[in-house]
């Protein structure tokens, strides 16, 4: 289980890439667009909800370190503050959409748009199949009558993706919000 989430993880490390790639190489062509768009961007907000979800990775590992112990209460309690932490981000992210949309940045309106939309958008599908991904650990720990090295090896397994989901965003918020 855990050798083919690491192999899961690297393709959609080159699905990520792809998107950089588009990103920066549109960039590079029609910089004007950037000197537009970017100023809109709102960079404190972003910056906390950056905040959040990376943090989010530090409740996660606690619940690991949990689950590692067998408990499954702290597993628990550690899987569903991430889970309220990744919802937030969630939320903020649909905030912000709404702010762009307000200006005029659509996913339709152009290059600049578009790319930024996929990236986040896709990245933010990624934070819900988490969100799913530790309801399920969740439940598991619930429905059980005793915690067993399976479940402490499936939530290893969500941390994976869960940590990869976090870099992913710490990347792309260095991409969109920091580099000019």
């Amino acid at each position: 289980m855990t050798v083919g989430t690491i192999v899961w993880l690297s393709s959609e490390l080159m699905f990520f890439a792809t998107l950089f790639a588009a990103y920066f190489t549109a960039r590079s062509v029609a910089p004007e667009m950037w000197e537009q768009a970017t100023p809109l961007l709102n960079i404190p907000f972003a910056t906390a909800n950056t905040t959040i979800l990376v943090l989010s990775s530090v409740t996660c590992q606690l619940g690991v370190y949990a689950a590692a112990k067998g408990d499954a209460a702290r597993l628990r309690k550690w899987f569903i503050i991430s889970f309220v932490m990744g919802a937030v981000f969630i939320g903020g992210q649909a905030l912000e959409y709404a702010e762009l949309v307000h200006h005029g940045i659509t996913l339709q309106s152009n290059t600049y748009g578009s790319l930024f939309y996929l990236a986040t958008g896709f990245h933010g599908i990624h934070v819900i199949g988490g969100l799913l991904a530790f309801l399920v650990v969740i439940g598991r720990t619930y429905a059980a009558r005793k915690f067993t090295h399976e479940q402490a090896v499936s939530a290893i397994v969500v941390s994976y993706y869960w940590h990869f989901v976090d870099v992913v965003w710490v990347a792309l918020f260095a991409a969109i919000y920091i580099i000019r």
